[in-house]
């Protein structure tokens, strides 16, 4: 990964996760683990919170049309490690009934709120609500929140150069299917919890206010879109725009301006949950008017 703290910086209550989880599997953690593990005050409690409720609880799709729309937003975002994890996902939540490389088998009502998301990811202030007309409010909202879920993780993803190594495709989405994407509380508790009884004011508020080295107006900045100073400004419109483009020397230039690799870990975490939220919202939006 782009960050060594991402790698090597993680509580010992992680570390001992890992070492256990390795010699048991006989694959190394995969990145988005050692990623969601890592300070999970910052964003991943609200997150996983959110993830396993809308990837595996009540809802109108089957867990393989939500691993397949999944999978369409991590194409969307160019994201290979997602896009790969969610196919493979697909088979395992499903019964054959959907092939994940075949947009065929999909039912009419699945291909319909797929090109809604993609819309909503794509091009949020431009949202056509038409093509989703005909399904139940319900639906389409918990289509809204699969989709916030994967346009955080996707930039994530991107930005920290996400690889899958070998073995971890076929141990990691079992295992992800199997305990339906819940870690243990234990992993994840990091001080204070904030529960604010939405999924997006729990994601904002927990990246704006925990502690760390970035300050709350600059977090703010690179959560909403505002301008920040160069090469800070750069990297975050990066990050929400067109994360795939993200480089090796992208976050070396951040180095070489003095941030630390926690200031690059927030700024990231904010620039990516800023620009899901606003598809949220605007998805949210569209299907009340």
């Amino acid at each position: 990964m782009r960050l060594s703290v991402l790698d090597h910086g993680h509580r010992r209550r992680a570390k001992v996760f890992f070492a256990l989880t390795s010699k048991t599997s006989g694959v190394a953690t995969p990145d988005i683990v050692k990623m969601l593990l890592y300070r999970p005050g910052l964003f991943a409690r609200p997150l996983l919170q959110l993830t396993a409720e809308a990837m595996r609880g009540p809802s109108y799709w089957t867990a393989a049309e939500r691993e397949y729309l999944a999978m369409s937003t991590a194409e969307v975002h160019e994201c290979p490690f997602c896009a790969v994890t969610h196919a493979e996902l697909v088979r395992l939540a499903g019964t054959g009934e959907i092939d994940p490389d075949d947009p065929g088998t999909t039912r009419p009502e699945l291909k319909a709120v797929a090109a809604f998301l993609e819309n909503v990811s794509q091009d949020p202030g431009h949202v056509d609500a038409a093509v989703v007309a005909d399904l139940p409010r319900q639906a389409v909202h918990e289509a809204l929140r699969v989709d916030l879920v994967w346009n955080i993780v996707n930039r994530l993803a991107n930005a920290f150069g996400f690889v899958l190594r070998d073995g971890q495709l076929e141990t990691g989405t079992r295992s992800l299917h199997r305990f339906g994407y819940r870690f243990p509380g234990f992993l994840i508790a990091d001080g204070r919890y904030t529960d604010l009884g939405d999924v997006a004011q729990n994601l904002r508020h927990a990246v704006l206010e925990a502690s760390g080295e970035t300050d709350r107006p600059t977090r703010t900045a690179a959560l909403d879109g505002d301008e920040l100073p160069e090469p800070l400004q750069s990297y975050a419109a990066k990050v929400r725009d067109a994360s795939y483009k993200i480089t090796d020397a992208d976050v070396d230039e951040l180095k070489a301006a003095g941030y630390s690799e926690d200031a690059i870990f927030e700024m990231t975490a904010a620039a990516a949950i800023g620009a899901a939220l606003r598809s949220y919202d605007a998805g949210r939006q569209a299907i009340k008017n």
